[in-house]
């Protein structure tokens, strides 16, 4: 459930360079931005704010190395991460939500020469989207993210293999944790009842939806 999440979110880190002592703002926290939370922390930032509006996965955030959680609605997000980093800004800006706004408060947090790593695959923006403000005088770099991208933007040292073996290990050995990611975790009978549920319906009640396959199941 995890394992591709955990691609794209290395990736994102990764491509972004993230340095021993960075505030890093990570942007959306389903389960690409909450592996990347664990990632950045572990990679060694000082500071890690995450940005979602939903209460619960800033919850799961907190408990995986989010030091602050902001909600966006009402909030002015840039300033609130300049705030909190001391005037400065972020070094770095995981986005993964792929929202206009989000990405218009992230140029607007960024510190003089930070980096965006845009991990989200985005819609067209409607008009309003503005890159002449903070960007330009925030000096601000657009990383565009993506895990299956190849060559890797680390070739011949990196590649799509690595990134995928690289993952699965890190998973398997519980470096990262997505245990709390994975709920509910519903029957394969149910399973039908529970996506509508949890993914068409209520999306901002779980993050991954877990299915357990029963042998009697199976034999159906």
């Amino acid at each position: 459930m995890c394992y591709d999440p955990a691609q794209f979110a290395m990736s994102g880190v990764r491509d972004a360079n993230v340095r021993v002592g960075d505030f890093v703002v990570v942007v959306g926290l389903g389960a690409i931005g909450q592996i990347a939370v664990q990632l950045a922390k572990k990679a060694g930032a000082s500071v890690v704010i995450g940005v979602d509006p939903i209460a619960h996965r800033c919850d799961i955030a907190r408990r995986h190395g989010a030091d602050f959680c902001l909600n966006p609605i009402g909030t002015d997000v840039g300033m609130e991460i300049k705030k909190l980093t001391g005037k400065q800004g972020a070094d770095v800006i995981i986005e993964t939500s792929g929202y206009a706004d989000a990405l218009q408060s992230a140029l607007r947090g960024l510190a003089y020469g930070g980096t965006i790593s845009y991990v989200a695959f985005a819609k067209p923006f409607a008009e309003g989207f503005n890159l002449g403000r903070e960007a330009h005088f925030n000096n601000a770099k657009i990383v565009f993210s993506r895990a299956g991208s190849e060559p890797n933007p680390d070739y011949p040292r990196w590649s799509r293999k690595r990134i995928e073996e690289t993952c699965w290990e890190l998973l398997m050995n519980g470096y990262l944790d997505c245990e709390e990611l994975i709920d509910p975790v519903v029957t394969f009978a149910n399973s039908p009842e529970s996506y509508m549920q949890y993914v068409d319906r209520h999306p901002e009640k779980s993050i991954k939806m877990g299915v357990t396959f029963l042998i009697k199941e199976c034999r159906r």
